[in-house]
């Protein structure tokens, strides 16, 4: 596995511990369509939450977030519809979330959680 992937992998891990502390359950990980790929599926109450995980190992090339375009956005809103529907669930409400994580070398990991940015 390459080293940007392994980062990727730990950010999600990273952002799916976070979100059992907060409160949410993961429903599904790495969900891919031909369409694309959803990092995190999480539930809490009526709601779920369609969660894009963005990982750096510094923001010396930039914030996290600032990879999260516009596009992705609506892709990953586009996905949220097409993985209720092959799950065959219908929940009350959706939103889509991304969480950031700066992953330094030997420090704790520092994660930014926006909530409905699409």
């Amino acid at each position: 596995m390459a080293r940007k992937d392994q980062l990727g992998r730990y950010g999600e891990d990273c952002a799916a511990a976070y979100l059992v502390a907060e409160g949410y359950s993961v429903i599904d990980r790495n969900w891919r369509c031909p369409d694309g790929e959803v990092d995190l599926i999480v539930e809490r109450g009526a709601e779920v939450v369609f969660v894009e995980v963005k990982t750096r190992s510094s923001v010396s090339f930039g914030h996290p977030f600032e990879a999260i375009t516009a596009e992705k956005l609506a892709r990953m809103r586009r996905l949220a519809g097409l993985w209720c529907s092959q799950a065959q669930v219908w929940p009350a409400h959706i939103r889509v979330d991304a969480i950031a994580v700066i992953a330094a070398r030997g420090r704790e990991p520092v994660i930014e959680h926006l909530q409905g940015v699409f």
